[in-house]
């Protein structure tokens, strides 16, 4: 697994949307989402749902699988980078609270 991925949708506009010369409201529209919508997963400020992969693997071909795998690893990454920031301890069955 990659240390730190990069957010799935820079992925998505480069090797699927971009390619096919589509603007980001004319995929939306073949995806059936709105622009804004579409457009937050494009600028990394959404998180890809299955929905999503499942449109973009009926209009586009990818995968809706590898897809969601590259948006696991992706947030796996962001919570390891958090992990010092969450204060929990191990617990031991018997230990008091």
């Amino acid at each position: 697994m990659m240390r730190n991925p990069p957010h799935l949708g820079g992925f998505v506009w480069r090797e699927v949307i971009e390619p096919l010369g589509l603007s980001v409201s004319g995929a939306a529209r073949v995806l059936g989402v709105s622009r804004q919508a579409l457009s937050n997963l494009l600028n990394g400020h959404a998180a890809l749902s299955a929905d999503m992969a499942l449109r973009l693997e009926k209009a586009f071909g990818p995968r809706m699988e590898h897809l969601m795998r590259m948006q696991y690893a992706y947030e796996i990454s962001q919570a390891r980078q958090r992990e010092g920031d969450i204060k929990i301890k191990r617990y031991r069955a018997g230990s008091r609270s």
